[in-house]
């Protein structure tokens, strides 16, 4: 039966009207929920904390992370992929998803270049910023919001739209990461 509600609102979200109303939808509840919490100084400390030590990493450096973390997935030791995933700030994210009552779906915090500093469930790499949820955010400017196509996203399961956003310290207006929330389009409208 899910299958086949699953189905069923895939071809509802093709239709422009309801394409449109689920962009509304992603739009009106990272203006009501998303902006207030990513500015908890949880979120801007972590940020900050692995900036400095991010801020000199090389691309190769990146590049090595990156195959860590994807060759770590699934196995019993994961040291590259723990520090991330068991923090302060991934607990607090956590939070945020437990109280969105199934709305959120994941969460995803990334640094200056493009590294997860926490995020609530496992990612199937280290670096976004070869991605959209990064190149159309950070690399934009203090302000952006982009919100995707809703897809079925394999980690979750869910079908899902990501409202990816940069991230700003309120205390200064510094640009210093960014973030994608996976949402349940179902849930959501």
């Amino acid at each position: 039966m899910k299958h086949i509600v699953l189905a069923l609102c895939a071809a509802t979200w093709a239709l422009p009207a309801a394409a449109q109303d689920l962009n509304q939808a992603m739009r009106t509840y990272y203006q009501e929920h998303l902006q207030l919490w990513t500015q908890d100084p949880v979120i801007i400390a972590a940020l900050r904390a692995q900036n400095a030590l991010t801020s000199t990493y090389s691309a190769d450096q990146v590049a090595a992370l990156d195959r860590n973390w994807q060759s770590e997935v699934g196995l019993p030791s994961m040291p590259t992929v723990e520090p991330v995933l068991n923090n302060a700030t991934a607990d607090f994210l956590r939070q945020q998803v437990e109280a969105s009552r199934n709305r959120i779906t994941e969460v995803i915090l990334m640094d200056a270049i493009g590294l997860n500093v926490a995020v609530t469930t496992i990612t199937s790499d280290y670096w976004q910023g070869d991605e959209e949820k990064y190149s159309a955010t950070f690399q934009v400017g203090p302000d952006a919001v982009h919100f995707s196509n809703i897809a079925l996203d394999e980690s979750t399961g869910h079908y899902q739209g990501q409202i990816s956003f940069s991230v700003v310290d309120p205390a200064n207006g510094e640009l210093v990461g960014a973030m994608t929330v996976g949402v349940d389009a179902e849930l959501l409208m």
